[in-house]
This record gives structure tokens, C-alpha cells and sequence, in this order.
């Protein structure tokens, strides 16, 4: 558990994007994982059936909740347990806008988009294994991660032309 909580509570986070009910669910995701490992016997594929039953999880968390009427299309809330990396006051400051920005451009992709910057750029899966978890050939999820891509790279550039520059785009 102690290995896998920070990558499920941000996979749990890019989901839902509210810390609070992030936690509930990564806990949730560890309590599933737990009743299902008698159901698993490939060592080496481990982190691409974790993030399966967690993307499940949260998928089954976010039907619920609209289910509910709850909001599910808001932005990421800023989260305060960022971990110290010891980089001085103004690297801090400017990797906090950054992240600032890249939440909110995440929260204005389309669902599949969004899906495949998570998988792939944020949890770092390779394309097979998102093909595998998604239950689709690999040709599409290169194409919706390339299409992904740009999205996200339209939307940061529409909430901050300066961005181009800062980011070689």
C-alpha cells in the first residue's frame, strides 16, 4: 500500500478533483484491490490491474455522484500536501502556477482526453498497457493520446498565451 498510495490518490484526484473525496476514494481503491488480490496472480502486470480497478473505482464513484446531482465537471482543487522538493522560493512559486494551470486546462478536456493525459502523462502507463486497461486496440489509443495531446495544448495556450514561450509550444 505504503508503495502505490501517492499514485492512487493522484489517480483518485485526477478523477474526482476534490482532495477531500480523493482520500475516500484511494481508500476505497486499497479496500478493492485488497478483496481482489486472491483473484490475481501476474506479478509483473500489477500496476496496470491496480490502476484498472482504481480507474473503476473512480469511473463507479463519479456515476454515483451524478447520480446525485453532484458537480462532477469542476476544476482540481489545490492540494496542500505537495511534498517538499526542496527547490528554492521562486522554482516553488513557478512550479505551483504551472501545476495552477494544468488543472485547470485538464478540467476543460474532453473525458477521453483527460482519461489519456492521466494515464498516460500523469501515471506514466505505455500505450500497450492503456490499450490493455481501456479494452482497446493499440492504433486508437495512439491516435487519442496524440489528439489528447494537442487538446491539452490548445486549452493551456488559450488560458495563457505567455505559455508558448514558457513552454517551447
Amino acid at each position: 500500500m505504503r508503495r502505490y498510495q501517492a499514485r492512487v490518490y493522484g489517480l483518485a484526484l485526477s478523477y474526482v478533483r476534490n482532495a477531500e473525496e480523493a482520500r475516500d476514494v484511494a481508500q476505497e481503491i486499497f479496500v478493492r484491490i485488497y478483496r481482489k488480490l486472491d483473484s490475481f496472480d501476474d506479478q509483473e502486470n500489477f500496476l496496470p490491474w491496480l490502476l484498472r480497478v482504481g480507474r473503476n473505482v473512480c469511473i463507479d464513484h463519479l456515476r454515483r455522484a451524478k447520480a446525485r446531482g453532484a458537480d462532477v465537471n469542476t476544476p482540481i482543487e489545490e492540494d496542500s500536501d505537495w511534498p517538499d522538493r526542496g527547490l528554492s522560493p521562486e522554482s516553488e512559486a513557478a512550479a505551483g502556477e504551472s501545476r495552477k494551470l494544468i488543472r485547470a486546462a485538464l478540467a476543460r478536456l474532453s473525458e477521453t482526453s483527460r482519461e489519456m493525459i492521466i494515464l498516460k502523462e500523469i501515471q506514466g502507463l505505455k500505450l500497450e498497457e492503456i490499450a490493455s486497461l481501456l479494452a482497446l486496440p493499440l492504433g486508437t489509443v495512439k491516435s487519442r493520446s496524440n489528439r489528447a495531446r494537442t487538446e491539452l495544448a490548445r486549452v493551456v495556450l488559450a488560458l495563457d498565451p505567455a505559455a508558448g514561450t514558457t513552454y517551447g509550444a
